[in-house]
């Protein structure tokens, strides 16, 4: 059996390395390169029950658990370090409270936090490029093969109905399954297939190199000023860098991921709210100014399941901000559902593209 797998993110990186396990032949086909989108540009915070109540908490539970056992199985360092999480607010200015001291002594004064959200049991982070990129290098030390291409169309079979490979910058891979994981350019292949819509959203950050310096716990912090709160978190890394981000916006999306761009004025001002919470947060040890676009559906449920009304197309994608968290899990149900038919170990129910109604191709056409 081979597949061909549509993108080179995470979730595209952790299904090709459990089809891989299982002995499928794996092609994946990415257009920029490995983890050139949102994988590599994401936060990597990882929560093992912050979807508690949802039909994404068993899928986060699930994939929380393999991010803590797949260091052992890959080798590689994408920094996976448990850690805690903190809730809190900047106060503004004329807020008596700004000349408080934090309680955190890294943090600047009228840093307020709250209260922890996360312990080292139930929340953790990688550097999610580093880890894409390490899946996907298991998966092709294990004969899975990466060509980069840009995937024009879906082949198909004299009746229609069956996906016998897809197009590739006018040539054809043929295969017996193709599943389309291509992040919020998954919207794209609503072209050749009934899928319902997927918009991204777009998120800019600043990474710091802080070396030894960078703190130990993530932040999830309300940014008080006169406009209203703007939401900023902040993520260190094993490697002594720190992602911080704020200012999601609605944007288009441009058709090759190597020309998304941040906005200048949102960066500014996230380079401004950044100073204010700590002096380690300087300039010069700025190292990225980023974009990337999330890909989000009508219901904020990612689309993980069987294409409607074609055989043997697949579809993962939709995933939002919980991308890294979720990519596992993922990789792993897609794989039992290619190989065995079903997914065994979760329910993907509410995932299943079937749920939404498709896009109309010519609003895609028109765009």
């Amino acid at each position: 059996m081979r597949v061909v797998i549509c993108g080179g993110g995470v979730i595209g990186a952790c299904i090709a390395y459990f089809l891989r396990r299982r002995g499928i032949d794996i092609i994946v086909v990415e257009r920029a390169e490995v983890a050139a989108a949102a994988s590599g540009k994401a936060g990597g915070f990882l929560a093992r029950d912050w979807c508690a109540g949802t039909p994404l908490d068993a899928l986060a539970r699930r994939s929380f658990a393999l991010h803590a056992q797949l260091p052992e199985e890959i080798a590689g360092d994408w920094g996976h370090r448990p850690m805690s999480a903190y809730s809190g607010f900047v106060a503004a200015e004329g807020d008596l409270r700004r000349t408080a001291p934090s309680a955190l002594g890294w943090l600047s004064d009228g840093v307020v936090i709250a209260q922890r959200i996360g312990t080292p049991e139930t929340t953790a982070i990688v550097h999610p490029s580093k880890f894409t990129s390490g899946v996907m290098n298991a998966a092709i030390a294990q004969g899975a093969e990466l060509r980069v291409g840009r995937v024009t169309g879906i082949v198909r079979d004299r009746d229609g109905t069956r996906a016998k490979g897809v197009a590739v910058d006018g040539h054809v891979i043929e295969a017996d399954a193709v599943v389309i994981a291509m992040g919020p350019w998954s919207l794209l292949a609503a072209q050749w297939m009934s899928l319902p819509a997927v918009y991204g959203q777009r998120s800019p950050s600043i990474v710091y190199d802080l070396g030894p310096n960078a703190p130990a716990d993530a932040l999830f912090l309300e940014h008080e000023n006169g406009d209203g709160a703007v939401s900023i978190e902040v993520f260190p890394r094993a490697d002594g860098s720190t992602h911080i981000v704020a200012l999601s916006d609605i944007a288009p999306l441009p058709l090759d991921p190597a020309a998304v761009t941040p906005d200048q004025d949102a960066i500014a001002r996230l380079q401004a709210m950044s100073e204010r919470l700590s002096p380690l947060f300087a300039p010069e040890k700025i190292i990225a100014r980023q974009a990337c676009f999330r890909p989000v559906t009508q219901d904020g449920l990612p689309l993980i399941g069987r294409v409607p009304q074609s055989e043997g197309l697949y579809v993962a994608t939709g995933h939002n901000v919980w991308g890294i968290l979720n990519a596992p899990a993922t990789g792993e149900a897609m794989a039992q559902l290619i190989a065995d038919g079903e997914a065994r170990d979760l329910d993907l129910s509410a995932f299943d593209p079937a749920r939404l109604e498709p896009l109309d191709p010519s609003l895609l056409q028109a765009r």
